[in-house]
């Protein structure tokens, strides 16, 4: 059964968009369950992804996050907005400006409003935490423009929320993870051999199964209180190169080599420095209290192990 069979009647029969319908918004599209409960919409600009959505019961919008004039049509279309589509990955003008959710949340605020908007985010906007623990009440402290600009993104959104009455959430999404997700595990970077920091330099990291997050997106759009934030985290605590010895661990593959922080740049892509440069550890009460979820995968442990 979908997790909206378990809602009141008077919340069926609703039109729900999916905005960046990938790994995730799929998901979440079969846990929404479609049929004469709910329309599930999507969002896309690439006309060869349209059988593929209907095959899963999924209605097509063409218009392109780029272009503010393919968007007027979803005004007044949805009565639910699920929004994951990232920032723009290049460098614009102002870098720390997300065009793309701005666009949507003026698009979306011409007719009607949707009764509720979720919006995918990152815990990378709380920044380097040293370790500490972060719940959502702890100030955004973005280091990088990707960081930046979803910082824009969530002030897009609450600002839809405070103009138009609409139940805006964020929802601070870590490491996202699952056997069946490409590239949804550690076990091809296991392979290359790739090194982790040694003990005394290492860093927290979170994680939060695909299904889960799914999970937690389809229980916003119905539970989630207005104009806040919530963190997508499992109970995990772990220390990355912790996190690669336990998937090693559960592979039968050899433990990554450990290497000191000042060798690090020689080695390491600057993107998987840039994630070794922040360390935090997320409260999720919020996450459990308000929305209700019960995680199916607590801990990577029985995340990586595959379905439960």
């Amino acid at each position: 059964m979908s997790l909206l069979g378990a809602l009141p009647a008077r919340f069926r029969r609703e039109r729900v968009l999916i905005v960046g319908c990938g790994d995730v918004g799929q998901r979440a599209a079969q846990a929404l369950g479609g049929g004469r409960r709910v329309r599930l919409l999507a969002l896309t600009s690439s006309a060869e992804r349209a059988p593929a959505l209907r095959a899963q019961g999924i209605t097509p919008l063409p218009g392109n996050l780029d272009d503010a004039r393919s968007l007027r049509r979803l005004a007044g279309l949805a009565t639910r907005v699920l929004h994951l589509a990232p920032p723009p990955s290049t460098e614009l003008e102002d870098w720390r400006l997300d065009p793309r959710t701005r666009a949507l949340t003026r698009a979306l605020v011409q007719r009607v409003p949707p009764a509720a908007m979720v919006y995918g985010s990152t815990t990378g906007v709380y920044g380097d935490c040293e370790g500490r623990w972060v719940s959502e009440a702890t100030p955004a402290s973005p280091k990088t423009p990707r960081a930046w600009r979803r910082v824009d993104a969530e002030a897009a959104v609450h600002w839809l929320g405070r103009a138009s009455g609409v139940r805006t959430t964020v929802l601070r999404i870590p490491g996202i993870y699952a056997p069946d997700r490409a590239n949804g595990t550690p076990r091809e970077r296991l392979q290359r051999g790739t090194p982790v920091l040694r003990a005394e330099d290492d860093v927290y990291t979170n994680h939060i199964h695909a299904d889960d997050l799914a999970r937690a997106c389809v229980l916003a759009l119905w539970r989630g209180r207005a104009q806040r934030n919530i963190n997508v985290v499992d109970d995990t605590q772990l220390k990355m190169g912790d996190y690669f010895d336990l998937a090693a661990d559960l592979y039968g593959l050899p433990r990554p080599p450990r290497i000191a922080r000042d060798a690090a740049g020689d080695q390491l892509p600057l993107v998987l420095l840039s994630f070794m440069s922040e360390s935090r550890r997320l409260d999720n009460q919020r996450l459990k209290n308000e929305l209700g979820l019960r995680l199916r995968y607590p801990t990577v442990a029985q995340g990586l192990r595959g379905p439960a």
